[in-house]
């Protein structure tokens, strides 16, 4: 059961999980489930883990270790790993062009999820938090930062390309059993 609730919270990623979605899920008892992911939590205390388990924001998060920031800090900084792909150039333009927006703003505009392309471009200091929405459950807002800017050789967001944005065109009644060519005789 740990090693579900191990991938459980991989996949879920920033959001985390409760205990009662974990009893849910696993269809156990809370209690169960709460002796279970604390067994888990402790098995990561272990100085040759990279990860750990932190109860942050009422929910349950896999997390990396505080005291192997450094090397993290120096993936994030080799210029070999500064090249954006394309799920993370196509995220920026969504949140540039849109800003601000919620993650899920735009993983409906993109149609997958954006969890770790957005992770990826916080950590690299392209976009940043910028409040909350009003929407249900607030949200956090997201938009572009001077970093974005810079990496793209750009003054201000003004100087981004125009999009020209075409007018859908109404659709008339047709007949679609009706052939607009005319047999030749």
């Amino acid at each position: 059961m740990k090693g579900i609730i191990e991938g459980l919270l991989y996949v879920q990623g920033d959001q985390g999980l409760t205990i009662k979605e974990v009893s849910d899920i696993l269809e156990i008892s809370e209690d169960d489930a709460k002796q279970l992911i604390l067994s888990l939590k402790q098995d990561y205390i272990d100085e040759d883990r990279g990860l750990r388990i932190n109860y942050l924001g009422n929910s349950f998060k896999l997390t990396t270790k505080e005291e192997h920031k450094e090397y993290f800090k120096k993936l994030l900084e080799n210029p070999q790993n500064n090249t954006l792909s394309n799920q993370a150039l196509e995220t920026l333009a969504i949140i540039a062009y849109n800003e601000p927006l919620t993650r899920i703003d735009v993983d409906e505009i993109r149609g997958v999820d954006s969890v770790y392309v957005m992770r990826r471009l916080l950590a690299k200091g392209l976009i940043k938090e910028c409040g909350r929405s009003d929407k249900p459950g607030h949200p956090i807002l997201y938009k572009t930062t001077d970093e974005f800017l810079d990496y793209f050789g750009l003054a201000s967001k003004e100087e981004l390309p125009k999009i020209e944005v075409l007018e859908s065109i109404e659709s008339e009644d047709k007949d679609l059993f009706k052939s607009t060519y005319k047999d030749e005789v």
